[in-house]
């Protein structure tokens, strides 16, 4: 093989007697990035700008107990079942459709209480999630964990032999699933962000086809990987998960557009 991604040769760094986990490091970080896009998105719909402080307060712990208790349901042979294993997120271990679920229930939460208009604001906050996922997927990449199959494309990524599935300990290089994500996710934040500035969109709309856009790429990237997963008629579970949240994105995005179009029907009729 010509060229390779090598992985980091280790998932910290040592602060004298303190470790310093990046995969943690990686989560601060995305939620910083997270509230910069929101806020100016926010803003811009004439929205107080430090409401997201306050949503992303109540909304990232609660994130944090959803992806964990998903993972720990979902995974469950894949954690030592003591008070430790189960709260060490910081080796990893995060479902991020429980992760989406609790922050947006803890977010919505503060919204309600505020009396903000949630559709509108999920609106705002979608281009800044996908942001934090796929800041959040570097955390992967230090960790060794969440890769694909193996490949000998020049941009397969190397594993440590003890980070490798048993299936596969004479392989060296992986598809890059945490790089395939980035990238989607970024673009996809880029692609709502503008689509919001150049067509009219009905909330919670531009929230639905992110729904509908990162669980569609999610059905590709579940096909490429090896981690351990339990399995539904021979496909990942988080494969037929991302499926039936790609079809309801699709829905519902469907129904909240055509509403408008119904509402924008009978003010023309009134008039």
């Amino acid at each position: 093989m010509l060229a390779a991604i090598p992985s980091p040769s280790s998932s910290g760094l040592n602060l004298g007697p303190l470790t310093l986990h990046v995969y943690g490091l990686m989560y601060v970080f995305a939620v910083i990035g997270a509230i910069i896009v929101t806020r100016r998105r926010w803003a811009a719909r004439g929205g107080d700008p430090d409401l997201v402080q306050s949503v992303a307060i109540v909304g990232f712990p609660a994130g944090l107990v959803g992806g964990r208790i998903y993972f720990l349901i979902t995974s469950y042979d894949q954690w030592k079942h003591t008070l430790i294993g189960a709260l060490s997120v910081w080796d990893g271990g995060l479902g991020v459709w429980g992760g989406i679920l609790g922050g947006a229930l803890g977010g919505i939460w503060v919204l309600r209480r505020r009396q903000v208009d949630v559709p509108l604001f999920l609106d705002a906050v979608a281009p800044g999630l996908l942001v934090a996922q796929g800041i959040g997927r570097i955390g992967n990449y230090f960790n060794q964990e969440l890769f694909g199959g193996p490949t000998s494309l020049p941009w397969g990524l190397e594993i440590s032999p003890e980070h490798r599935p048993a299936a596969y300990l004479h392989d060296t290089t992986f598809q890059p699933t945490f790089l395939y994500e980035l990238i989607w996710d970024f673009s996809l934040a880029f692609a709502l962000d503008r689509l919001g500035r150049v067509r009219e969109i009905r909330p919670p709309g531009i929230f639905a086809l992110y729904v509908t856009g990162y669980s569609g790429f999610r059905i590709f990237e579940e096909l490429l990987r090896v981690d351990p997963s339990h399995h539904i008629l021979g496909l990942r579970l988080n494969f037929w998960l991302a499926g039936l949240l790609t079809l309801a994105g699709l829905i519902w995005f469907t129904v909240s557009q055509r509403q408008m179009s119904e509402e924008a029907g009978t003010e023309r009729d009134l008039e």
